[in-house]
């Protein structure tokens, strides 16, 4: 019999039953009173993850959806945007800067590690002025969460700047107080820690935000002064969207609700202090420098002599345990595991298990158990 595999990648990401019963609703109208209600519960509780005040919108669109709208709906003509790039994300990031019609500033950062406020302060200071500094506050294809968020918020209101942050692989995961920090733009997506199926893009935007929105050209779809206006009229999005997914993310949000931003931070860091511990007891190499690992997604290198495509084929074959290989220039030099929305001590002690278990027979010498010893010794820890 096929065995349900477990979804260990960066996203998408294992689906609570909770959050799957709840896309086997009857549709509703999504211009009549129930979708209203659902709407507005869902932004309450999207806010509350967020940390905002602000305004707040939810898209039926992947995570770069909501990547292409935030660039867009600042972008006029010729504006200057920052980006510290240190992977494929930010470089798809700076990539949509310049096709969208701003004018995209690289911060080149070394692979497996973050830009710091030093270096963004310098740029800055350089191309005055700027409309925006853009973060990738975790680098999905390395690792990388940036660390001094609250630094470079500060550092862009001084400058005059919109601090616009990719927070897709990493909001409600780890701390990330939007209003706090100075946010003026952040974007996630729903298959991250969310723990809701892929579809959808959360957005909020600060009245600084609206400031610069309001000037540039509008976007037909992506069109954020539009979503505003219906959510204030009527409390609906301008084009159809995807009610099943709004059932789930609706639950999924609720589910985050009960268990209160601090259990859940609390519970992704020892995760994935677990799965590093385990990773190393192993004998493994992580590609991020140690002082800004992702508690999100673990980029660990394939030690000589073995096969990115034989590993992971027999992890799921064998294990039915799916992880990620390395993307652009790690192609075929690492795999990433998600540590993510509904994971727990049961996720990670399977996953180290299989990867101990794959290895061992791929032919790296390892002691038997000791990787897996070395993760529950972690949840062993008073907490």
């Amino acid at each position: 019999m096929e065995t349900k595999q477990l979804i260990m990648l960066p996203g998408p990401t294992n689906i609570p039953t909770r959050v799957a019963n709840a896309m086997l609703r009857p549709i509703i109208n999504h211009r009549g009173p129930e979708f209203r209600e659902l709407h507005s519960r869902i932004i309450d509780n999207a806010k509350y993850v967020f940390g905002t005040k602000n305004d707040l919108f939810v898209l039926t669109a992947s995570g770069t959806g909501g990547v292409e709208c935030a660039v867009r709906n600042i972008s006029s003509p010729g504006a200057k945007i920052i980006v510290a790039v240190n992977g494929v994300f930010s470089q798809r990031f700076y990539e949509s800067v310049n096709l969208l019609g701003g004018k995209g500033i690289e911060v080149p950062v070394e692979w497996g590690n973050a830009a710091t406020v030093a270096q963004i302060e310098e740029v800055l200071k350089k191309n005055s002025p700027v409309t925006a500094v853009a973060i990738i506050y975790n680098e999905t294809s390395t690792g990388v969460t940036t660390p001094h968020l609250k630094e470079i918020g500060e550092l862009c209101r001084k400058h005059g700047a919109l601090f616009l942050v990719d927070a897709i692989s990493i909001q409600g995961g780890v701390p990330l107080p939007v209003d706090e920090w100075g946010v003026d733009v952040c974007i996630t997506g729903s298959q991250k820690c969310l723990m809701t199926p892929p579809g959808l893009a959360l957005i909020s935007v600060s009245p600084k935000g609206w400031e610069v929105i309001k000037k540039a050209p509008r976007s037909y779809y992506f069109d954020l002064q539009l979503c505003k206006q219906f959510w204030d009229e009527k409390k609906e999005t301008p084009y159809t969207p995807a009610v099943t997914l709004f059932y789930a993310l609706d639950e999924a949000l609720q589910m985050i609700r009960e268990e209160g931003l601090e259990a859940r931070f609390k519970r992704h860091a020892i995760c994935a202090d677990a799965m590093y511990a385990a990773v190393e007891a192993m004998g493994l190499e992580l590609y991020a420098r140690k002082e800004v690992r992702s508690n999100t997604v673990l980029a660990i290198k394939y030690p000589s002599g073995i096969d990115d495509k034989n590993f992971r084929g027999a992890l799921n074959k064998k294990y039915r345990v799916v992880v990620a290989g390395g993307m652009g220039k790690t192609h075929g030099q690492l795999f990433r595991i998600g540590v993510m929305g509904s994971v727990s001590q049961f996720e990670i002690l399977a996953t180290a298990t299989a990867i101990e278990s794959v290895l061992t027979e791929q032919g790296h010498k390892l002691k038997p158990g000791e990787g897996v010893t070395a993760a529950r010794e972690v949840f062993a820890k008073p907490s």
